[in-house]
């Protein structure tokens, strides 16, 4: 039975495509009724003490503002399906239509001499870029919500060898709210193989030759292909040609991933388009600024939080025998160790039991963990729980041997057993805080914790830092993987 959801979004249309062409309608209706709250704020804050104007004369910037505003945002491509649902180019395609409209009156009220109400104008343009900025953001939230249900789902094609179709449909399921099932795969060896076999789940559905064909047949959306070295510069040329006559996207997945779009560039060398890749950004400036900012945020928070910070403490202290804090030996940038602090929210030689425990473990393939774990305290539960625990390792920012955002600090032991891909993190500090902490935390494998941390250290930015501690708040609040 398909949901009254999916209905809403068109998808009842014929086809599964449907709900793209209702959410896009949405979205213009929505931004044109954000123009007209825009219009009727500016008139009320412009005009609405001043009686001496005409009122023909003062609504007409009101009525013409929504038509202005919705030709703004068509000229900045703001409703093409490919900067819809995810990334940031949506918003900043917003933030385009109001600067290239606010410039476009300015000139044109320079131009013809014309006698614009610039106070309104001033107002008005913001004040629509800002509620058409919160309403997208609150519709994109809802379709998330609903793809991790299953509906509003695009389809994908996967081309490659089977480690790389096996590796991006996991990708794939990871992230639910991307919206993309996978129906099938078309490998190098695909022609000597039952289309109905399959494997890890995945239809194989034909060899190299019969992508075109399937995309029709399976009406695709996406066909992702990988790197593979069957698939040279005139194979990929001819797919794309192929692929022209259908409405299916091509995706061409780089042999280095885990690295965002801001280091990716494509510059002509030789008369050739080649990719390249930026540095990252670990040393210089943008490294002190890093420094300055947790530091100073550290000190900040220390001030802010003691009231909390000594209740914190007189709970632990008062529920269960032993020190306040807990000291525990990590490893921090260029493999030095540190003692990292936390309020002790387990039992006093705690660490002497896991041997005993050891069986039980729930967490990865290396680090030891326990959903029921009989060495926590009735007060460390509830400091576990919403990660009060870690509070602080604000000391340990302040001097210097963590970052607010970071990978996460690691143990002596666990270093013992790191792959030449793990010791990457140590260009940079571990964090209170980190890509760890809004992935799912304990309940990540340990290969998702290798790549987690190896992304934050290929990708670091003062922006990418901002973002991870927006997400964190809802991750504690939530509480998942936490225990």
């Amino acid at each position: 039975m398909r949901s009254s959801e999916s209905e809403a979004h068109g998808e009842g249309a014929g086809t599964h495509r449907g709900w793209r062409k209702a959410y896009v309608k949405s979205l213009m209706v929505a931004d044109i009724l954000c123009a007209v709250v825009a219009g009727l704020a500016a008139y009320l804050i412009r005009f609405g003490a001043n009686a001496g104007t005409p009122v023909r004369t003062s609504l007409l910037p009101v009525l013409l503002l929504p038509l202005v505003w919705g030709a703004a945002m068509l000229v900045s491509r703001a409703y093409e399906q490919r900067y819809l649902w995810l990334g940031p180019e949506e918003f900043r395609r917003v933030f385009n239509a109001a600067a290239m409209l606010l410039a476009a009156l300015g000139t044109i009220s320079w131009a013809f001499k014309l006698e614009l109400a610039r106070g309104f104008v001033v107002v008005a343009v913001p004040l629509a870029a800002l509620l058409t900025l919160l309403q997208r953001y609150g519709q994109r939230r809802l379709l998330h919500a609903g793809r991790r249900r299953g509906n509003f789902q695009q389809t994908m094609m996967i081309v490659g060898h089977r480690s790389a179709v096996a590796a991006l449909r996991e990708q794939i399921d990871r992230e639910a709210h991307h919206g993309y099932r996978v129906v099938g795969c078309c490998l190098p060896d695909g022609h000597a193989l039952d289309n109905a076999e399959a494997f890890d789940g995945i239809p194989v559905l034909g060899s190299l030759d019969d992508v075109a064909a399937m995309v029709r047949e399976h009406q695709v959306d996406a066909v992702a292909v990988m790197p593979c070295p069957e698939l040279d510069g005139p194979t990929l040329r001819r797919l794309g040609w192929d692929l022209e006559k259908t409405r299916a996207e091509l995706l061409l997945a780089p042999a280095v991933t885990d690295v965002v779009g801001s280091r990716v560039s494509i510059r002509p060398v030789c008369g050739l388009p080649l990719l390249h890749m930026e540095r990252p950004e670990l040393t210089g400036v943008r490294r002190l600024t890093k420094e300055l900012f947790d530091r100073s945020a550290a000190f900040a928070g220390i001030l802010l939080l003691m009231p909390v910070l000594l209740g914190l403490a007189v709970a632990v202290k008062s529920t269960s025998r032993g020190p306040v804090l807990y000291k525990q030996e990590r490893v921090g940038r260029d493999g030095r160790t540190f003692s990292m602090l936390k309020f002790r929210s387990m039992v006093v030689d705690a660490d002497r039991m896991v041997g005993s425990l050891v069986a039980e473990s729930e967490g990865n393939e290396v680090l030891f963990k326990m959903k029921a774990d009989p060495r926590v305290t009735r007060v460390g539960k509830v400091l576990r729980r919403y990660s009060l625990d870690e509070l602080p390792q604000l000391i340990n920012v302040l001097r210097g041997e963590m970052s607010l955002v970071g990978p996460r600090p690691p143990l002596p032991t666990e270093v013992e057993r790191y792959g030449f891909d793990m010791h990457r993190r140590f260009l940079v500090k571990p964090g209170l805080t980190g890509l760890w902490q809004v992935s799912g935390r304990s309940d990540l494998s340990w290969d998702d914790s290798v790549r987690i941390d190896v992304r934050y250290v290929e990708n670091w930015s003062l922006t990418f830092d901002f973002m991870i501690l927006w997400k964190t708040l809802g991750a504690v609040l939530r509480g998942s993987g936490a225990y």
